[in-house]
């Protein structure tokens, strides 16, 4: 990450949803969810939602590669509200991706408790005496020449966890700069988006979903 430069895309906000309690919007990949360390890392999905909705809060975030949808609260009850239903693991979260190669069978589960791997920060890696447990579900929805397209439901939130656990399929997700290798890492983005978030209004306390197209 030493040589790593910092250029958001200059693409103005895609607002999905926002009302007296949260705003949802459409992070875009390469864009940082909250500020980095220094000046140049300034930028992000927050900061830009801040010049429109000045109390705007943090809920969860989505790594600087990924896309999609995002929830940000607009009081301190609905940020305590809502990150109670994520600590908790009732907000479901679906992702699409593509992987390298061939993903068999069309469903399965990956069990492998994960670690950040100190040495090579800010990768994580498999451990099964440290690790915290991550799960995540796979379900095919496609296969073309070389790769496979899934739907991702994790049902933990751990670092990196989607990217990590299908490297260790075999079938890494494409563009990702840190756990695929060779052509599937030549790609001009992580192949890796945030589709959909379902979660209990704050407010009204109705069960509400979100979801933005995969752009891929």
């Amino acid at each position: 990450m030493g040589d790593f430069v910092y250029t958001p895309p200059e693409e103005g906000l895609r607002l999905v949803h926002h009302d007296g309690s949260i705003v949802v919007a459409d992070k875009p990949a390469g864009l940082l969810s909250v500020p980095g360390r220094g000046e140049d890392r300034a930028d992000c999905l927050i900061a830009r939602l801040r010049g429109v909705f000045p109390g705007v809060l943090l809920v969860h975030r989505l790594d600087l590669d990924t896309s999609g949808v995002m929830v940000f609260a607009l009081t301190k009850a609905a940020q305590v509200d809502l990150g109670r239903q994520f600590e908790a693991r009732t907000v479901e979260k679906t992702y699409v991706a593509r992987l390298a190669g061939r993903l068999e069978p069309d469903e399965g589960r990956v069990d492998l408790p994960l670690i950040v791997d100190w040495p090579n920060r800010p990768r994580q890696h498999v451990n099964h005496a440290t690790g915290r447990p991550a799960q995540t579900d796979w379900q095919v929805m496609g296969r073309s020449d070389g790769e496979t397209r899934v739907r991702l439901t994790p049902l933990t939130g751990r670092s990196h966890q989607l990217r990590v656990h299908m490297a260790e399929t075999g079938h890494p997700i494409l563009g990702d700069t840190l756990y695929a290798t060779g052509q599937a890492k030549a790609h001009p983005r992580l192949m890796l988006h945030a589709e959909s978030l379902t979660f209990r209004h704050p407010e009204t306390g109705q069960a509400v979903t979100y979801g933005v197209p995969s752009p891929f």
